[in-house]
């Protein structure tokens, strides 16, 4: 099967995924202030941390246009679409609606979007999965229903390092963040079964945070040595890679990935920031 896999820039990848010619990207954009980017391959990471920080007003985001779908549909391939939570992103929203517009010229055109009711490395996970299914030589309707099914079943966990865009985006009280920052507490947040986000637990500093985060694998996964877990780190690659040690020890995976957030990830897990999907 000919098939191309589109994903939001929300759809974070290392460089050996970037050398997949079936995966593209269609990106998000961020405004920091008067400064615009567009989530794309000459963002600069560190350029938008610093400005995150320096900035008192909270970063914003827009979801890729129908347009931006529309032009990534073209060619002859089947196309799977992966796009961020459709509770967090309008993202979903365009690749339907570019969906339809585009099946009004030509009906035997074959696109079919996944709500991947996650983020980051969660959407690159269920982008893989639809990878190994047309691997496998499955059916479009068989890769359908398996990756939903998938998608219904993976956890998706984020640990938060700094706190500063939910209080300038007015998502934690000041007076309640200053004190988890003195006490140094660390939340760790959860997608729902809807794809909104929750507050799991805290933590008292951030090696016990990690440890946690560890623990919360054993006691909510289930087939762990069927599964791939991914890691997404916000500019703390040794702090992903001892996380990856720690869950080797523990636990029998199929694999272990390390990936790096792109912009959009960056805004939501911020410098230091770890999010895992499994």
């Amino acid at each position: 099967m000919n098939i191309k896999v589109i994903g939001d820039s929300c759809f974070d990848m290392n460089k050996e995924l970037k050398k997949l010619s079936q995966i593209c990207l269609a990106p998000l954009k961020i405004s920091v202030g008067e400064k615009m980017f567009k989530d794309d391959e000459n963002l600069d990471q560190r350029t938008l941390l610093d400005l995150m920080k320096k900035s008192d007003k909270p970063p914003k985001t827009a979801s890729p246009s129908p347009n931006d779908f529309l032009e990534r549909y073209k060619g002859e391939e089947d196309v799977f679409v992966v796009t961020l939570s459709s509770e967090l992103s309008g993202s979903y929203s365009s690749a339907v609606l570019a969906k339809k517009m585009y099946l009004e010229d030509s009906k035997d055109k074959f696109i079919h979007v996944f709500d991947s009711l996650s983020a980051s490395v969660g959407e690159t996970l269920v982008g893989l999965k639809i990878l190994e299914l047309v691997h496998l030589d499955c059916k479009r309707n068989q890769i359908i229903e398996r990756v939903d099914e998938y998608i219904k079943d993976m956890k998706t966990f984020f640990l938060l390092e700094s706190l500063d865009n939910l209080i300038k985006a007015g998502r934690i009280n000041k007076i309640v963040a200053k004190l988890a920052t003195a006490f140094s507490i660390k939340p760790i947040m959860g997608s729902t079964d809807k794809g909104t986000i929750r507050l799991v637990e805290k933590a008292r500093g951030s090696k016990k945070a990690l440890r946690r985060l560890v623990d919360l694998i054993g006691e909510q996964g289930e087939r762990l040595e069927e599964k791939i877990i991914g890691i997404a780190h916000c500019n703390c690659f040794e702090k992903a890679q001892k996380l990856k040690d720690e869950i080797k020890k523990r636990y029998k995976f199929k694999d272990i990935i390390i990936v790096e957030t792109a912009g959009i990830s960056t805004v939501y897990a911020n410098d230091g920031g770890i999010i895992i999907a499994f």
